[in-house]
């Protein structure tokens, strides 16, 4: 699903108003995090240019209709980048809650949030195999998208597929490959590598293999069962219908994706 301004206004416009920004006015800055009195927010650009930079590094300029800040609101970790409002500006700004408020009403966006993230995840994947930099990636925490029950409940009805049993060292999917199914991790570890690498270990109520699913391209990753697993296979059908009956199910999907590409644009610096 390609990028829409109109669809992201509308999405922004459900549970935001807009507000000028000067010229000049640092929006949100590096390493800034969230707390009880400053939430991270995301957000849409009406009219201007932002300008994001990071170590005081240009990274690039946000355009008209364009969306940023979206890591941090999502993952609720500290900003990779510093953005700065090259003009006077206008925009609408979400925090988390606001966020999940306007997914409810409109829980499509979700999947082209997801888009736009898999998009960039392809990216920082190439650039960091071209500098060789994939050899020093460290790996991320250990992480579950859902509550291993609420994601059983969320998948049943809408998959007649059991769970499927994998013994320890079974390659489940494996990178380049087409992909017709995604997985939740309903018992055991699945550990996901990019280039023989290890980047990411996934427990109960850890998802994996959408990315492909979204955008219908090669698989990004090997995933192999580090221990005797079970896990529940998603069709891409039944995935659709979950971003769009479930703003949970979404909002779990973007974290988890947001994270990811958090964790790997960091290697980069």
């Amino acid at each position: 699903m390609s990028y829409d301004p109109g669809v992201a206004l509308d999405f922004f416009r459900a549970a935001g108003k807009p507000t000028k920004v000067s010229r000049s006015t640092v929006i949100f800055a590096e390493n800034e995090g969230s707390n009880l009195f400053r939430r991270s927010k995301i957000y849409l650009l009406l009219d201007g240019d932002v300008d994001l930079s990071a170590a005081r590094k240009p990274l690039g300029k946000v355009k008209k209709g364009e969306i940023f800040g979206e890591l941090a609101a999502i993952t609720h970790a500290p900003r990779t980048a510093t953005a700065t409002a090259a003009a006077d500006c206008i925009v609408i700004a979400l925090d988390d809650k606001e966020f999940a408020a306007a997914l409810e009403k409109q829980p499509n966006f979700a999947l082209m949030l997801m888009s736009m993230l898999i998009g960039r995840l392809r990216e920082t994947i190439a650039r960091l195999t071209a500098a060789g930099a994939l050899d020093q990636t460290a790996e991320l925490e250990e992480s579950a998208a859902f509550d291993p029950k609420r994601l059983s409940e969320l998948v049943s009805g809408l998959s007649n597929d059991a769970p499927i049993f994998y013994q320890q060292g079974r390659q489940v999917m494996s990178e380049g490959s087409k992909a017709a199914l995604m997985y939740a991790v309903v018992s055991g570890t699945v550990a996901v590598s990019i280039g023989g690498r290890v980047v990411e270990r996934l427990g109960p109520g850890g998802a994996f293999g959408e990315a492909a699913l979204v955008d219908q391209q090669p698989r990004l990753a090997t995933a192999v069962a580090e221990t005797d697993c079970e896990l529940q296979p998603i069709t891409r059908q039944a995935f659709l219908q979950l971003v769009k009956t479930s703003p949970q199910f979404g909002y779990g999907m973007l974290a988890s994706l947001a994270e990811r590409l958090r964790f790997l644009t960091e290697r980069l610096k």
